[in-house]
């Protein structure tokens, strides 16, 4: 398969059996155009039938991972039924398209990684952070329920305690503190970022596949019982499109003010 056209998206191969994703808008922080969404959700399947790969990772390039769905995009999907419809569809398809890749999938977490990025980031079989990585789901602070990834894994990677604080307050961890709760596989420095993601890469490419890739489905089995709680989160996150909260919170992120949500809530 060719990888080679992916909007915004560079493939590599830095071994002969491991694919490098690297998100390439530097500029915006490696921010998901619509384009750049739908390839994140649909490539994991391509991945999974695809013989010449044994191993992914996924980074981004410039001073950030990925700071999640394009702004511009999230108002598109308050005014328009369609598309919010059809960006439901995806954020459900990312993460379960993720876990049902056989190929074990590295990520390499540069810098800040929000919202989309923040799954494409921990939804990773291995997630790996640089030091001064900045992790946020942020999905609260802009007045919508923390849905996409976070109830179906971070409860199993950092307990209930530390999963409602960060959900609920959107407080950032850097890699040192995620590695510390156990919500990231390894933080390192981050001139070694690469480097470590590489090497686990190739240990893992010339490793026994299938042993590999059945380890990688029965531990998987445990985010498979969570998907009615997955499935709810995510429906009452788009629920929330349709609310008075988010455009609150979207006019306070681009006016960089403090947003000022209504007293009170009907629930």
């Amino acid at each position: 398969m060719s990888y080679d056209n992916l909007p915004h998206i560079l493939a590599d191969w830095p071994h002969p059996r491991v694919l490098r994703l690297t998100l390439n808008r530097p500029d915006a922080l490696n921010s998901l155009t619509p384009e750049m969404h739908r390839v994140l959700t649909e490539v994991w399947r391509e991945i999974d039938a695809d013989p010449a790969v044994s191993v992914v990772i996924i980074t981004g390039a410039g001073r950030g991972f990925s700071a999640g769905g394009d702004l511009d995009l999230v108002s598109r999907m308050i005014e328009d039924f369609p598309t919010r419809i059809q960006v439901w569809k995806e954020a459900r398809d990312m993460v379960y398209n993720m876990i049902g890749c056989s190929k074990p999938i590295i990520s390499a977490i540069n810098g800040p990684a929000v919202g989309a990025g923040i799954v494409l980031a921990i939804m990773a079989d291995i997630s790996i952070a640089g030091y001064s990585a900045k992790l946020i789901d942020g999905h609260t602070k802009l007045g919508v329920a923390a849905g996409d990834h976070a109830p179906i894994i971070w409860p199993l990677l950092c307990g209930m305690a530390k999963s409602k604080y960060y959900l609920l307050t959107c407080e950032p961890l850097d890699g040192k503190e995620a590695e510390r709760i156990g919500l990231v596989s390894l933080a390192v420095p981050d001139d070694e970022l690469q480097a470590k993601a590489l090497e686990t890469a190739v240990r893992l490419a010339e490793g026994p596949q299938s042993a590999l890739r059945w380890t990688k489905h029965s531990m998987n089995l445990w985010l498979q019982q969570a998907r009615p709680i997955f499935e709810a989160a995510v429906a009452m996150e788009f629920l929330g499109f349709t609310g008075p909260e988010l455009p609150t919170g979207i006019a306070a992120i681009k006016g960089k003010t403090k947003p000022q949500f209504p007293e009170t809530s009907p629930v």
